[in-house]
């Protein structure tokens, strides 16, 4: 899957019940098509694992319910659920500057045993020896100095993709079937636990650079919907109260 390295964006979210997802994919069909990228895959989706990172204070899921206006994670991403099938994985920087969103990533090395085997453990040295050299692994390599940080989440869900037919810029997802396992490896063990997170909600969101379609205002106020402060991983994070100190 061709992926960008960096962007900032603006990012909003909604989360919507089983018949009112329905209804709105169905009317979002008059002005969105789906992303290429899924047009011969089963259901029209792909598949995202995401390793994530904190540490023993779980600061960056505190900074994100505290409202942080500048905040950042890293997280071990792919598109597969199984070790050394050959999918691309990345390193990110995932966070926020007021009411923009960045990203930055650097893809794994793909040399010998650059994979992560199954129960192999995601730490930052793991990780370091892997990741192409540069400004993503030297803030990387920092933070987890600083933070003492170490990988606490997988979270795993299915994404359907859109992009408008009119402003190429202009994308939406919906993301289903969400599933949290507490581990430190990015493919662990298929016996360790997992739960599900929102089940019957979907995550659908809405990514642009400059402004929001009159069109689609007129669909949110068709249905009611308003935007939420939604995070997978602090979901995920609360549906395994890590912390007695989390929210519920």
């Amino acid at each position: 899957m061709r992926t960008r390295l960096h962007f900032l964006r603006f990012e909003f979210k909604y989360v919507l019940p089983g018949d009112l997802r329905r209804e709105v994919e169905r009317e979002l069909g008059y002005f969105m098509q789906l992303d290429p990228f899924v047009g011969d895959r089963p259901d029209r989706r792909y598949f995202v694992r995401s390793l994530y990172y904190d540490g023993p204070t779980f600061a960056h899921y505190f900074e994100k319910v505290d409202g942080e206006l500048h905040r950042g994670k890293f997280r071990l991403r792919t598109y597969t659920a199984h070790a050394g099938d050959g999918t691309a994985a990345f390193l990110e920087l995932k966070g926020r500057h007021d009411a923009m969103v960045f990203k930055h990533r650097a893809q794994l090395t793909r040399g010998a045993g650059s994979g992560f085997t199954v129960g192999e453990a995601g730490g930052a040295d793991a990780v370091l020896a892997r990741v192409q050299t540069g400004d993503v692994a030297s803030r990387f390599r920092f933070a987890a100095e600083r933070r003492m940080l170490r990988p606490v989440m997988l979270v795993d869900y299915e994404r359907r993709p859109y992009v408008s037919k009119y402003d190429p810029e202009f994308r939406l997802t919906f993301d289903d079937n969400l599933r949290a396992t507490p581990t430190e490896s990015l493919f662990p063990d298929p016996s360790t636990s997992s739960r599900r997170v929102l089940p019957g909600f979907t995550i659908m969101e809405v990514k642009f650079r400059h402004h929001v379609p009159a069109w689609f205002h007129r669909v949110l106020q068709g249905h009611g919907l308003r935007r939420q402060s939604v995070s997978k991983i602090c979901k995920a994070m609360e549906a395994w109260r890590l912390s007695p100190h989390m929210e519920f």
